[in-house]
């Protein structure tokens, strides 16, 4: 395949993602991943997970964040200029024709309903990601651990989700470090 024949796919594929996507970025997972992972193949799973993790804690947004890490892994530089693009094309376009008619969309009874289900839709699509996702991580007893306390933590407290996970962060690399020390110390004896 050529470089521009690449770039092409590229840029319809995230055009295609960016557009059948309501909800943000999460939402976007189920089908970038059959777009990049099932359909194309130019990454794997491990690859998703990879971006999800850098997606979600480097500031900016989840759809740009992964759209330029897949196109860079794609296609380098130019890969990652013609993915970021495409994604955020469609968002563009359609915010500005939304906020022309907002106004008088937000009145009338049925649109208020139909955003009431996407929204529905959307923890579903987020759930069913997570699930999937969560299939292709090595889980052991601190995983479990720090998935009960961060999400108690989120759900009872008002404390930044951005706080636990560097708190989850910091308590993983301690205690791995701890592991580490620890099987070094039983194998020199």
């Amino acid at each position: 395949m050529t470089d521009k024949n690449k770039l092409a796919q590229l840029f319809w594929s995230f055009l295609k993602i960016g557009a059948l996507t309501f909800g943000g970025g999460l939402a976007m997972m189920p089908i970038m991943q059959r777009e990049v992972v099932d359909k194309k193949g130019w990454v794997n799973d491990d690859d998703v997970i990879k971006m999800l993790v850098i997606s979600e804690s480097t500031p900016g947004v989840f759809a740009i964040n992964s759209a330029t890490f897949i196109g860079y892994k794609i296609g380098k530089f130019w890969g990652a200029l013609v993915a970021t693009l495409a994604v955020t094309i469609p968002s563009f376009i359609i915010i500005s024709l939304i906020s022309l008619v907002f106004y008088q969309f937000k009145e009338i009874e049925v649109v208020m309903y139909a955003f009431y289900g996407i929204q529905v839709g959307v923890a579903v699509l987020i759930f069913n990601a997570a699930i999937k996702l969560g299939k292709k991580i090595h889980f052991n007893a601190l995983s479990y651990l720090l998935l009960v306390a961060s999400f108690a933590i989120s759900w009872l407290t008002n404390i930044s989700v951005i706080y636990i996970l560097l708190a989850s962060a910091v308590t993983g690399i301690i205690i791995g470090v701890f592991f580490t020390h620890q099987e070094v110390t039983e194998d020199v004896s």
